[in-house]
């Protein structure tokens, strides 16, 4: 447990949730490397990597890179960068990675963030967000294949992992496409 962090299952947790800090960076690396697995054959954590890029790209998208806290210690992160459908180039969100430190997991934090991740993303406009994940883990989200949607992945072998949710506005269909960092993994 990083030394900050208070034991979570002692006490009632303040859970909060706000737009991420340039002083959160730190916390945010690393709850992602402790909650995901290096890469294979390396000390890599792909996803504390990516988050990083992401914030560095053009498809950043501040007001979608959110942190839950419990007081000062930060314990989930999810971020939405900016995606497009081709041919026609519609904006559209991707959402991901999604961290919850190990110690946090189970409380439902993940789940808070994705719901104010896609409020945030609904308010702010936006019209379809898509993932690559779990799709008993979020169809409770309303996230569908995205082929129902006439949304082709960026690589069918994916199939029905990778998801879409409508949010409002026009019906959109194509091919996603990721923001650019997602192509160098």
């Amino acid at each position: 447990m990083p030394p900050t962090a208070r034991d979570l299952t002692a006490g009632p947790c303040t859970l909060a949730v706000r737009q991420e800090r340039p002083a959160d960076h730190r916390a945010v690396a690393a709850l992602h490397r402790a909650a995901f697995a290096p890469a294979a054959g390396t000390a890599e954590v792909v996803e504390a990597r990516l988050v990083g890029e992401l914030r560095e790209d053009a498809g950043f998208l501040p007001h979608l890179s959110l942190v839950a806290t419990d007081g000062d210690d930060v314990v989930g992160h999810v971020i939405g960068t900016r995606g497009w459908l081709e041919p026609l180039g519609a904006a559209a969100v991707g959402l991901g990675p999604l961290g919850v430190r190990p110690d946090a997991q189970g409380r439902g934090i993940g789940t808070v963030l994705v719901h104010a991740l896609l409020a945030v993303a609904e308010a702010a406009g936006e019209h379809l967000v898509a993932l690559l994940g779990s799709p008993a883990y979020y169809g409770r989200f309303g996230f569908v294949r995205s082929t129902d949607l006439g949304i082709t992945p960026p690589d069918p072998a994916w199939g029905s992992h990778f998801q879409a949710r409508r949010l409002a506005g026009p019906e959109q269909r194509g091919t996603f496409r990721y923001a650019e960092p997602f192509a160098r993994l």
